[in-house]
């Protein structure tokens, strides 16, 4: 059967596949990505884990992989196969794909951005299958977007698209990683959210989960933590809107696990603060945390569709 390796590489885990051309999952893994042992180790550990899926497939199904994906975190330059740099990985320029091709054997290898890839994958057979123009937006530790566009992702003149979390939504407020004060990462992303009920609650091991509860349970506390991060997750997600005009916009990551307690006001926050601006459907993402590894076998199969016969 021919099948591709899908592999989406994270902070902590990686989560990888043996993908049909269906996008079926033929084979499923995950393993830690062990950042402590440095970024040598973990490319070693990549490339290892790339190849035990080619053996994988082989084993299986009678024939190796016909490609490989990866989704990786940080600045990617997509186009020359390179890991530019990853702050949480601590790698710096790591010629990936010609790495990995090497090692699989010389099949060829999609290099992608983590939340792009994600971003494909929602948007082609996710919550934005069908939309021609679609944001997604993951709010996790940080947050980050994909611009959908027909089918594509687009990367940016420089790889730099869609990186909304650097909005300053609150000129002057909390200083973010980037140099900027006030950026939308620094005020609604899960992190920023539970740096607050933490202070808020006084319980130093409280997370955005735990205010989610309590924002469902009545607590006056929790409610005005939450309000104030939905009210800047809305004033970024206006800007982006006035930008870019999509007809979806897709909200991930663990702060989208709190179902309505956050889509509900988010909605309302996004309608009261647009004029002009047409309102897009704002939905919540469908793939959880296989996203970026189905968005990663896509890369693999694009590629495979624009390469010319011999």
């Amino acid at each position: 059967m021919k099948h591709v390796i899908a592999l989406d590489v994270g902070g902590t885990g990686m989560k990888a596949a043996l993908v049909a051309d269906d996008g079926t999952l033929l084979h499923e893994a995950r393993r830690a990505t062990g950042r402590e042992r440095g970024p040598d180790a973990v490319v070693e550990t990549i490339q290892d884990f790339a190849a035990e899926l080619l053996d994988t497939g082989r084993e299986r199904f009678g024939r190796p992989a016909s490609a490989a994906g990866v989704a990786v975190p940080g600045i990617v330059d997509a186009e020359n196969g390179i890991a530019v740099y990853a702050a949480n990985l601590g790698w710096r320029d790591v010629p990936m794909r010609a790495l990995l091709s090497s090692r699989l054997g010389g099949i060829p290898v999609a290099l992608g951005h983590d939340v792009r890839t994600g971003g494909l994958a929602e948007g082609r057979i996710g919550a934005g299958r069908g939309a021609d123009r679609f944001l997604f937006v993951p709010l996790g530790t940080g947050i980050a977007g994909a611009i959908g566009i027909a089918g594509r992702i687009e990367a940016g003149a420089h790889g730099y698209a869609g990186e909304i979390g650097h909005i300053v939504v609150r000129p002057g407020g909390p200083a973010c990683g980037c140099g900027q004060r006030g950026c939308l990462e620094t005020l609604a992303s899960a992190a920023a959210v539970s740096r607050a009920w933490a202070a808020a609650s006084g319980d130093p091991d409280a997370d955005a989960a735990d205010c989610a509860k309590a924002v469902a349970s009545g607590d006056p506390r929790a409610q005005e933590v939450w309000l104030a991060a939905v009210g800047a997750l809305a004033d970024g997600l206006v800007t982006a809107i006035t930008l870019l005009d999509p007809r979806t916009l897709i909200i991930g990551g663990g702060l989208a696990e709190a179902g309505e307690t956050l889509f509900t006001p988010l909605r309302t926050a996004v309608e009261e603060r647009v004029t002009f601006q047409r309102l897009p459907h704002i939905v919540p993402a469908a793939l959880g945390d296989t996203a970026g590894c189905l968005g990663a076998g896509l890369l693999a199969w694009d590629l495979l569709a624009t390469e010319v016969p011999a």
